[in-house]
């Protein structure tokens, strides 16, 4: 039998400053490993999001600008993407895609730029000053210790339904606070880690390849792509 994944790169002309493209081509190299098909296309202002076309989306981060810019015209894909998160659709989401997902968010400036609301999450800002550096965060459902770089004045509160991506055993994560570092929600893996992360942190690929492999093709024998072993790169 033969697999094929379409991904969606959500903004990826304009919010991808941080080197977010890295994460789909991880996905390509392990999808490859797979023996699955993979190709992707950019989704970005004026355009519609099809809900039906995508079966991973990636969503990377940017400036305030065009947060700003982009804050507006999703709210004209608000409904479809909703549809596909709680659908089970399988997306990373990092930095500004993170914020946007939610309610909120307060740019450096003080403006807030709307969200989705799509998770349950807001963001405020931190008063002249970012956390930045490298940081390391344990899941507590695998035991799988994850990697990165945080470059964020954004302070993220975690709402109902979500999980964080991992507790924080260094660095700062989602707010300086509770120890939380990113967010789980059904499919979706939100995170601040820039990198890209799933260049250093290939179980996260594989789990979002298995979610979106799961849900396309439910009756299919998975067992060779679940038995992909895979490393951590950092």
């Amino acid at each position: 039998m033969s697999y094929s994944l379409k991904v969606g790169h959500l903004y990826g002309d304009l919010m991808n400053t941080y080197g977010d493209i890295g994460n789909i081509l991880v996905l390509k190299h392990l999808a490859k490993e797979m023996g699955v098909e993979m190709d992707d296309e950019v989704v970005s202002l004026d355009q519609p999001f099809d809900k039906d076309k995508y079966d991973i989306v990636i969503f990377g981060g940017g400036q305030d600008f065009e947060q700003s810019i982009i804050s507006k015209d999703i709210q004209t894909k608000k409904a479809d993407l909703t549809d596909f998160i709680e659908d089970g659709g399988s997306m990373v989401a990092i930095c500004g895609g993170y914020q946007l997902l939610g309610h909120y968010y307060i740019g450096a400036n003080g403006e807030k730029l709307e969200g989705i609301g799509a998770l349950d999450h807001y963001t405020e800002k931190q008063e002249d000053h970012r956390f930045i550096g490298n940081i390391l965060i344990e899941n507590q459902e695998t035991g799988e210790k994850y990697r990165g770089f945080e470059n964020h004045q954004g302070i993220t509160f975690l709402g109902e339904g979500e999980r964080p991506l991992g507790n924080v055993i260094e660095g700062y994560g989602n707010n300086g606070e509770d120890k939380t570092e990113g967010a789980i929600y059904k499919n979706v893996y939100c995170t601040y880690f820039h990198g890209p992360i799933l260049a250093r942190n290939n179980q996260i690929a594989k789990h979002v390849l298995m979610n979106a492999l799961s849900r396309k093709y439910p009756d299919a024998d998975l067992t060779a792509q679940k038995q992909l072993q895979v490393s951590e790169t950092f």
